[in-house]
Order: C-alpha cells, then sequence, then structure tokens
C-alpha cells in the first residue's frame, strides 16, 4: 500500500518506520530541513510541508500523490499558539486531499474532545465530543471538517495521553505543589500501542469509524503519578485536595469490537 504520514514526530515516525518494515511505500514530512535525512534514512520518502491558514510551504499534491491512505498527526500547536487556528489548517488540507485521489484518510485526535466533570463519567464512541476548551473545541471542528467529504473516508484516532520513549506526564509534575483533580483518573496508551493499534486499524480495513483508545487501567492521579514518581525516584508531587475532582474515563469498547485489539503496553 502507498502511505502518506504527515507529521513525522513523536509518533508519526516510529508509525512510518514499521509500515516500511512491512512492505508499504511510505512517504513522510516533516516541517524542519535537519529531519529529512533521517526519514531518508528509515526508507521514507521525505518531503518538508508546513500547513498554513492561508497556504501551504512544500509540495503537498506531489506527497498525496498515489496515496492510497493518508495518516494526519500533526499537533494543533495551540498551547504555544493559543491565536492559531487549526480548523482552518485542516480545511486548506483538505481541498488538497480532494483534489488529490486519495479514498482513506486516518486523522488522529485526542480523547481531550472529551469533558471532564466532578461525577468522572465514562465515555464511549457513542457519546458525542463536548468539551469547551478551544483545544478541544478545534479538535471537533477539524474532525468534523476531515469526516464532510463525498471524495474520502475518514477514521478517527482519539488517543489518550501518550506515554513513552522521552515521554511521560510525570516528568511535569515531578515535585511540583498544589497539582489539581487528584482523584480524576488518568486516560493514557504507550506509544507501541498507538502504532499496533494504527496498523490493525489499515490491516482490519476499519474505515469511516471513530475510536478511543486509552489503556484500560485507570487509577487516580494522585495514585498513579505518586506511585511512578517513586519508582523513577523523583520527588513525590503534592495535590490539591481542597477542590472537587474533575475527570473522567475514556472506554475503548468499540476499539475492542472492531479490531479485537489487546493492549500489550502497560502504563507502568
Amino acid at each position: 500500500m502507498n502511505i502518506s504520514i504527515l507529521g513525522c514526530g513523536w509518533l508519526g515516525l516510529p508509525l512510518a518506520k514499521k509500515l516500511v518494515e512491512q512492505g508499504h511505500v511510505v512517504k513522510g514530512s516533516t516541517t524542519t530541513r535537519e529531519k529529512m535525512d533521517t526519514l531518508t534514512a528509515e526508507g521514507i520518502t521525505p518531503y518538508q510541508i508546513k500547513l498554513y491558514e492561508d497556504g501551504v510551504q512544500g509540495d503537498l499534491t506531489a506527497f498525496l500523490s498515489d496515496a492510497d491512505l493518508l495518516i494526519i498527526d500533526i499537533p494543533p500547536g495551540l498551547r504555544k499558539d493559543p491565536d492559531a487556528d487549526f480548523t482552518a489548517r485542516i480545511g486548506r488540507l483538505k481541498a488538497y486531499i480532494e483534489k488529490s485521489g486519495v479514498e482513506k484518510v486516518i486523522f488522529v485526535s485526542s480523547t481531550s474532545v472529551y469533558e471532564d466533570r466532578e461525577d468522572l463519567p465514562e465515555y464511549t464512541e457513542n457519546d458525542l465530543p463536548n468539551a469547551s476548551g478551544n483545544n478541544s473545541q478545534q479538535l471537533m471542528a477539524a474532525e468534523n471538517i476531515l469526516r464532510n467529504s463525498e471524495e474520502f473516508t475518514t477514521s478517527i484516532i482519539r488517543f489518550g495521553g501518550l506515554i513513552g520513549p522521552g515521554r511521560h506526564p510525570v516528568n511535569f509534575l515531578a515535585g511540583r505543589e498544589g497539582i489539581k483533580d487528584p482523584q480524576a483518573p488518568v486516560n493514557l496508551i504507550h506509544q507501541e500501542d498507538c502504532i499496533g493499534i494504527l496498523i490493525a486499524l489499515i490491516e482490519n480495513e476499519i474505515w469511516g469509524e471513530i475510536l478511543n483508545a486509552a489503556y484500560p487501567e485507570h487509577p487516580s492521579k494522585e495514585s498513579y503519578y505518586s506511585r511512578v514518581s517513586r519508582e523513577k525516584n523523583l520527588a513525590i508531587p503534592e495535590f490539591d485536595q481542597t477542590t472537587p475532582s474533575k475527570g473522567k474515563i475514556i472506554s475503548s469498547v468499540v476499539l475492542k469490537e472492531k479490531l479485537g485489539y489487546e493492549f500489550g503496553k502497560g502504563i507502568y
């Protein structure tokens, strides 16, 4: 299969490497010139592409040409730039996809589209996104833009908090004080499972679906990060016990039903 991966970052690059190992022909994009050689060394045809609200830098047309599948894994970037219009960038991308002849799209989204509440609700794929923050609203709008096309079919995969090589929330929380929501359940997923799920999605040809993906163990934020801090010999974070916790549990029911996927990596 010819696969184009828009965004060969922390998740996209190891995914691309795995797909190359499986015999797929993979094009990968990066926003930096320096990373082009890294992609080439892994057998990935590199493209330097950057989406803007009013245009595109790089040869997006060539990147999409001959692709059977496009995987979109680009962060909204709203923490660095809260005024950025991620939705507009996805809208511009959609126009290119529709002209390209690509028929299948996978969009990597986030479980942040579901609202955190004091009653700690459990969300399945049957629940409509309901979060009100700017980042969540733009992700929801981007999902809808891609799903509302007659030219291609989009599957949405909403990952929980990402952990894996060089990446773990405990590194930001260790030693801090006054951390909110101590009783909120954690919803995490390891990089290896993200890759496994995306490959299972492709192999099983599950198109047009929305899937939640978080490891099915949800200890409280306080118990989890206290334990992980101890295991990593980091300073134990201190939590704010005075304010009611807000959170949620992400259920991956449809993921198991549709893919029969069994998680390979735990969260500890």
